[in-house]
């Protein structure tokens, strides 16, 4: 197995830092005391990132995507984790579902998506069915040729800029030994259709300026060509499309941790306490040497699972293992570095107290640690009949 990079892969990974060294850590100030995007930053963003011919990276040549294997994606991804999300969102990554759009919908969803036309958002979180996704209450009743939908998304991601959603909610239930089991259906649903609701959602401190939206349907009639992938057949299309999502969880972890490891080092080096620098004491250097093991182990497991999935192996586990390592890693790192730092650590003059707070979340969305355990220790009993 080869370790190192290509030149092409090493490329990309010094264009993408490039670009978010120079044209989003200047504007993080201004959008952590804004909380929002304005829209004319939003839009020179993602006039520069088309204008490189890097948007919608992780989509096939076929499309107008940039092409990029896993692998690729995963090192774009987390140079981008570097800086801040609400930011670097205009980087455009369409969600890779919409590659199971057939006929009319590559024309009004997919292609667009690609050429940086319009905007996608994901909606299945919702009050009462966050990780327990068969417990949704959004349902869609067929009547005649259409769908009417009913009920409530939150925590929904990206929406705020969204031109239209990829929602999934219940069409039916099934009776089985253990009890009724939902069926699940995926719709593409543009904003602005009658019946659906935008709105302002939850205060985070987590991400300041990517902001969680509430999805509202009601009695929202849709056509069955909205139907992304077959009816009831929601959970295909999750498990064909989605299962990489926790892989950009990672490496974004992986890039915030390095970011944060860079001002600690260089701090250790330039804060001077009892007539020496404080990196050679040491109880700090040695929680640089502690914070740089976990990121490389980190990033390791994170690029091995996206290279298996180049390799077509199953990566579940592994996929699963790099979500859960490094988003409770990058919260160790944050935590350490603002230790390192003592008081100025925690004062909004520095970077430091944004990514610890920011570093909160990961450990959350796209399946909790606790999830991602579960999963884990599953794969492995089920080797071994359990």
């Amino acid at each position: 197995m080869h370790f190192g990079l290509t030149e092409e892969q090493e490329m990309i990974v010094d264009t993408v830092r490039s670009f978010v060294e120079n044209e989003i850590y200047p504007l993080e100030a201004e959008i952590e005391r804004l909380g929002h995007v304005p829209k004319e930053i939003a839009d020179d963003l993602k006039a520069k990132v088309l204008g490189m011919g890097f948007y919608a990276p992780n989509f096939p040549e076929e499309v107008g995507g940039g092409g990029l294997n896993h692998l690729e994606f995963a090192l774009l991804e987390r140079e981008l984790g570097r800086g801040s999300m609400a930011l670097t969102h205009f980087w455009g990554r369409p969600q890779n579902i919409l590659m199971a759009c057939e006929g009319e919908q590559r024309e009004k969803y997919l292609l667009p998506a690609v050429r940086g036309e319009r905007m996608d958002a994901l909606a299945m979180t919702e009050p009462d069915a966050g990780s327990d996704v068969r417990g949704m209450k959004t349902t869609a009743r067929r009547d005649g040729d259409d769908w009417i939908l009913n009920g409530t998304k939150h925590f929904i991601s990206g929406a705020a800029h969204a031109d239209f959603v990829i929602v999934f909610v219940a069409t039916g239930e099934d009776m089985t030994d253990k009890g009724p089991k939902k069926r699940i259906t995926c719709f593409l649903v543009d904003r602005g259709h009658p019946g659906f609701e935008i709105s302002p959602g939850y205060h985070s401190v987590s991400h300041r300026g990517y902001d969680n939206m509430v999805l509202s349907f009601d009695d929202c009639r849709i056509p069955n060509s909205q139907v992304l992938g077959e009816v009831d057949g929601g959970f295909d299309v999750m498990n064909t499309w989605l299962y990489a999502t926790r892989i950009t969880v990672a490496t974004m972890c992986v890039g915030r941790a390095r970011r944060v490891l860079d001002i600690a080092t260089q701090y250790c080096v330039d804060r001077k306490q009892f007539g020496q620098q404080i990196g050679k004491f040491q109880g700090v250097s040695f929680k640089l040497a502690d914070m740089v093991t976990e990121i490389d182990a980190a990033d390791w497991l994170t690029l091995a699972s996206a290279w298996r999935l180049d390799q077509g192996l199953e990566a579940n586990r592994e996929i699963a293992s790099a979500k859960l390592y490094a988003s409770e890693m990058l919260a160790r790192v944050t935590d350490e570095a603002i230790q390192i730092h003592g008081g100025m650590g925690l004062m909004a003059d520095l970077p430091l107290e944004r990514f610890w707070r920011d570093a909160r979340v990961e450990r959350i969305w796209d399946g909790t640690s606790e999830i991602q355990r579960h999963i884990i220790s599953r794969d492995m009993l089920r080797r071994l009949g359990g």
